[in-house]
C-alpha cells in the first residue's frame, strides 16, 4: 500500500472514522487515497484553523482523538492558535501536514516550510507533546505509533509532517491498535491512597471532618469518574462544586450539586469553599489556575486540603503538605472499597454536614436571577440563556464561545449531565466553538448540539457554518449580537470616548450572513420572541444562525470573582 493508505487504515484501525481537513497541493496524494477506503469520511473545513478547530471538538465529545490534515507553511500556520488551545485543554488531536518531497528541500519549490526552510516541525514543537518529520518510508510506521503514544501519555496533540514522496512511497507494514491500558490511565499510588484515609478518619486533624466539600475539576471526567463521584458524594452526603471546565460532572440540579466554583460561579459554591473554610476540602483533577481557585483565593491549608491528580506537578506547586498521584477515578473507586473504615467519622458527622448543607442551599444561587425573566429589549443575555435551556434537551450538548457570553452562559446555564458543557476553557481563543461544534456534531450525531457565541467570534471563524451547511449538521448557532467586543468593551468603555469606538462593532446582520452560507437565519429582538425561535431551530434539519439582538450594558456574572481579585495580594 501507499503511505497515504497506511496512514488512513491505521487511523480506522485507531477507531477514527472522521477526518478533518483543507485540501492543497501537498497533501493531492491524500485525495485519491481518500476515494479508495469508506472507513473514513473526510470533512472539508473553510480554513485550516477551523478544522483543527473541529478536530478539537471531535476529541471532546467522543472521548477518543481528533485528526486534522492540512498542507505545510500556510495551512500548519492557520493551526497554531487550534492546536495551542487543544494543548492548553490536555485535548488529544494528531495532526497531519504536507510538505515538499524530501529531495526538493530548500532548492526553492513552492511552499516549502521543511527543516531547510521554515522548519514546520520546530514551529510545531513547543505546542505538541512530539513533532517530528517522516524522512524515509519505513520510518512512517514507527514514527506515526510513537506519535499517538505521545499523544495518549501527554493528553496534548501532536504532529507529523508528511513529505509528498513518503506519502507515496510503498508500505510494506500493518498498523495494529494501541493498547491503551499500556498508558496507566488507572494509576493509582497505593501508599499515598492508604495514607489520605487519615484526612477522613480524622486522624490528621483530631476530630473527624463534619463540612467536607469536593472540588471536582476536569481530570474526573476521565473514564466513569463522573458516576463514581456521585455514588461516593451521596454514600456520606458530601457537597460538590466544580471548576467551570469540569460544569455538569454533577448534575447541577442535583440535591449535592453547589455549583461552579471560581470565574462565573455560584454564591453557594463560594459560601462552602472560601466564606469559612471547610473541615475538609478534597480536590479532583484540578490544575488549580487562576479562575479555578477564585483568583487564588481557595486557601489550600496542608492540614485540611487533600489534592489527587495524575501530575506530581500540580500537587508540589499548590500545597507544601500531602496529595496523591492518582488518576481521579481509580482514587474514588478505591475510596469506595474503603466504606467501612470511614464509616465510623462519616456516618457520626452526616447530620452536621447536612444541616451546614441546608443552611447554605437555603441562600440564593445565582446572582441578580431576576436577569433570567428580564423583559428589556435589547435582550439580556441571561434571557437569552435561560429561554435557550427550557427549550434544549437536558442531554443536549452545548459549546460556549470566548468573550462576556461565557461568564452569563457558565453562571445561568443549568448543566445535567457529564461532559455537555464544552468550552476551551484554558486559552479561550475567540470562535472556537463554531467550527468546534461541527467536530462534536459528527462525534456524537445522536444529540443536539448548540453554540453559546458573540458577534466578535463570527468575525473570526463565522464563516464555519458554511460547513455546518455543507453538511447538513443541524447545529443551533446563537450569536449573542451586542455589537461590541463584550468583555473588552465592558472595561474600554468607562476609559474614553477612544477605547470606547476601538471595541464597539458594527451590528451585522448575522441571520442573513447565515442564510447566504446555506443555513437557515433567524433575528430576535424581543425576549418574547426567543421561545419560538429556539424551537424552530431544534425542528430543522440543517444549522440555524440565530442572531439575537442583545444589550452589550450588561454587568457580567462575575462579582465574587472580581472581589477575590480587589482581595488578593501576590504576598499572602
Amino acid at each position: 500500500m501507499l503511505g497515504t493508505d497506511y496512514i488512513l487504515d491505521a487511523l480506522a484501525a485507531e477507531g477514527i472514522d472522521h477526518l478533518f481537513m483543507v485540501p492543497g497541493g501537498l497533501i493531492d496524494p491524500f485525495l485519491t487515497a481518500l476515494g479508495r477506503q469508506t472507513a473514513i469520511r473526510p470533512i472539508v473545513a473553510a480554513q485550516e484553523g477551523g478544522a483543527a478547530y473541529m478536530a478539537d471538538g471531535y476529541a471532546r465529545a467522543s472521548r477518543k482523538f481528533g485528526t486534522t490534515l492540512c498542507i505545510g507553511g500556510p495551512g500548519l500556520g492557520n493551526t497554531v492558535t487550534p492546536i495551542a488551545a487543544a494543548a492548553t485543554d490536555a485535548s488529544p488531536l494528531l495532526l497531519l501536514s504536507g510538505e515538499v518531497a524530501t529531495y526538493a528541500e530548500g532548492m526553492g519549490f513552492f511552499q516549502d516550510a521543511s527543516s531547510q526552510t521554515l522548519d514546520d516541525v520546530e514551529v510545531m514543537k513547543p505546542l505538541t507533546a512530539y513533532s517530528s518529520s517522516v524522512d524515509h518510508p519505513r520510518n512512517l510506521g514507527h514514527l506515526l505509533r510513537r506519535a499517538l503514544l505521545e499523544m495518549w501519555k501527554n493528553s496534548r496533540p501532536v504532529h507529523l509532517s508528511l513529505p509528498t514522496d513518503i506519502q507515496i512511497a510503498p508500505i510494506d507494514a500493518k498498523h495494529t491498535r494501541i493498547d491503551l491500558s499500556i498508558l496507566h490511565s488507572s494509576y493509582l499510588s497505593m501508599a499515598a491512597a492508604a495514607s489520605s484515609l487519615q484526612y477522613f478518619t480524622g486522624a490528621a486533624a483530631g476530630t473527624p471532618p463534619v463540612r467536607i466539600v469536593i472540588l471536582a475539576g476536569a481530570g474526573v471526567e476521565h473514564g466513569n469518574g463522573p458516576e463514581l463521584l456521585r455514588t461516593f458524594a451521596e454514600k456520606w452526603h458530601i457537597p460538590v462544586a466544580t471548576t467551570l471546565r469540569a460544569k455538569g460532572v454533577l448534575p447541577e440540579d442535583h440535591p449535592l450539586s453547589l455549583g461552579v466554583f471560581g470565574y462565573a460561579g455560584t454564591h453557594h459554591s463560594r459560601m462552602a469553599l472560601t466564606d469559612a473554610p471547610p473541615d475538609l476540602l478534597l480536590i479532583l483533577g484540578s490544575g488549580l489556575n487562576e479562575r479555578d481557585t477564585m483568583h487564588w483565593s481557595l486557601k489550600l491549608d496542608p492540614r485540611n486540603t487533600l489534592l489527587v491528580n495524575l501530575s506530581p506537578l500540580v500537587i508540589g506547586q499548590n500545597t507544601s503538605g500531602f496529595g496523591v498521584v492518582a488518576d481521579c477515578a481509580s482514587y474514588l473507586a478505591w475510596l469506595l472499597e474503603q466504606s467501612p473504615p470511614l464509616a465510623a467519622s462519616l456516618e457520626s458527622t452526616r447530620a452536621g454536614r447536612a444541616q451546614w448543607l441546608e443552611k447554605i442551599l437555603s441562600t440564593p444561587r445565582l446572582q441578580d436571577p431576576e436577569n433570567c425573566l428580564s423583559a428589556t429589549a435589547p435582550i439580556h443575555p441571561a434571557r437569552i440563556l435561560t429561554e435557550l435551556r427550557k427549550a434544549f434537551p437536558r442531554d443536549g450538548l452545548l459549546l460556549v464561545d470566548s468573550g462576556a457570553h461565557r461568564a452569563f452562559a457558565g453562571h445561568y446555564w443549568t448543566c445535567y449531565e457529564p461532559r455537555s458543557y464544552i468550552s476551551a476553557t484554558n486559552l479561550g481563543p475567540m470562535g472556537w466553538a463554531i467550527p468546534a461544534a461541527v467536530g462534536v456534531q459528527f462525534a456524537r450525531p445522536d444529540r443536539k448540539v448548540a453554540v453559546i457565541t458573540g458577534d466578535g467570534c463570527m468575525h473570526m471563524h463565522g464563516p464555519e457554518v458554511a460547513t455546518a451547511a455543507r453538511y447538513r449538521l443541524p447545529i443551533i448557532f446563537v450569536v449573542i449580537n451586542n455589537s461590541a467586543l463584550g468583555n473588552v468593551w465592558l472595561r474600554a468603555h468607562t476609559e474614553g470616548p477612544v477605547p470606547d469606538e476601538l471595541t464597539t462593532l458594527p451590528d451585522i446582520d448575522w441571520a442573513a450572513f447565515g442564510l447566504s452560507l446555506g443555513c437557515k437565519g433567524t433575528t430576535v429582538r424581543d425576549p418574547a420572541d426567543l421561545a419560538a425561535a429556539f424551537a424552530d431551530a431544534l425542528g430543522n434539519a440543517g444549522p440555524t444562525v440565530i442572531d439575537v439582538k442583545a444589550d452589550k450594558n450588561c454587568k457580567t456574572p462575575v462579582a465574587d470573582f472580581s472581589a477575590a481579585i480587589a482581595a488578593w495580594s501576590y504576598h499572602e
